[in-house]
């Protein structure tokens, strides 16, 4: 396609060009109806310092495995991250993943009132279902673009092993189409969402501590800490490596890496594949 082609995406009367969509000052936004009015912030940014919220996490802030999901986040909780991202104390333990660090350079721009604009305005918007977790012992051939794995052509699979393979549900509405509304495909080894539950409702048997203790029971969040039911898995599994690797730090971040320190791989993966599979 072109980048003057007109461009549009199922369910919306809108039309878009791929230079529109991938505008990092004022994306495309397919379903103004799906949120409400959007501040400056985040829908274009502010030249040339901070590009558009939208722009990654989506006007709806359901981002993508690669930038992780912002809406439904308290705001105290929303504001904390992007202090932590600001004064050096969240980093990713792979310096190259490049977005990390964009998401650095731009909290060290924002404002304190902007700060708080987004994180009220995303926290009001109600998490959603967005993945769907399906167990396997055999996935689609999947490579990465953009920190994103799609599936390659032909539909050849490979065995899972120990691992979850997050693939969005329609790769071309993904990209470059971006579409708010077609959501992702986390696949999983078979037995580990049943692995998982025992881990986060149990601890198992003081492996780790029971995620509803500070989560809440249903995994929706309590207080200023946020909900993780129905997140992505890889972004959840990121974190928690983070956390183990000591590269995420900050207010709360000490309980977490006691939660983490004697997890597995394969601990990461029933976690999050059974975190992801509740419904938020």
């Amino acid at each position: 396609m072109s980048e003057t082609e007109p461009l549009r995406v199922p369910g919306s009367d809108r039309t878009f060009t791929l230079s529109q969509i991938e505008e990092p000052y004022g994306p495309a936004d397919w379903f103004p109806g799906d949120h409400p009015p959007m501040p400056g912030i985040v829908a274009s940014g502010r030249k040339p310092e901070v590009r558009a919220c939208a722009t990654c996490h989506y006007p709806n802030g359901k981002g993508r495995p690669s930038n992780g999901s912002v809406s439904g986040l308290p705001v105290a909780y929303f504001i904390q991250a992007v202090d932590d991202f600001k004064n050096g104390l969240r980093k990713h333990a792979e310096t190259r993943k490049a977005n990390v660090n964009l998401m650095v350079a731009i909290a060290k721009a924002l404002t304190p009132e902007e700060t708080r604009a987004a994180a009220e305005y995303y926290g009001a918007i109600r998490w959603t279902p967005w993945i769907r977790v399906v167990e396997t012992e055999m996935v689609p051939v999947a490579r990465p673009a953009g920190f994103i794995y799609y599936p390659l052509e032909g539909n050849k699979t490979e065995p899972i092993g120990m691992r979850i393979v997050e693939v969005p549900e329609n790769p071309l509405q993904t990209e470059p189409l971006r579409n708010p509304r077609s959501g992702f495909i986390a696949y999983a080894p078979p037995g580990s969402i049943e692995k998982g539950k025992a881990l986060v409702t149990t601890g198992g048997g003081g492996r780790t501590m029971a995620c509803g203790l500070c989560h809440g029971a249903d995994l929706n969040g309590a207080g200023n800490v946020p909900g993780i039911a129905g997140r992505s898995p890889s972004y959840l599994a990121r974190q928690m490596y983070d956390m183990l690797a000591g590269t995420r730090n900050g207010p709360g971040a000490a309980l977490m890496k006691q939660a983490v320190a004697n997890l597995t791989e394969e601990d990461f993966v029933a976690i999050t594949a059974y975190v992801a599979s509740r419904t938020p």
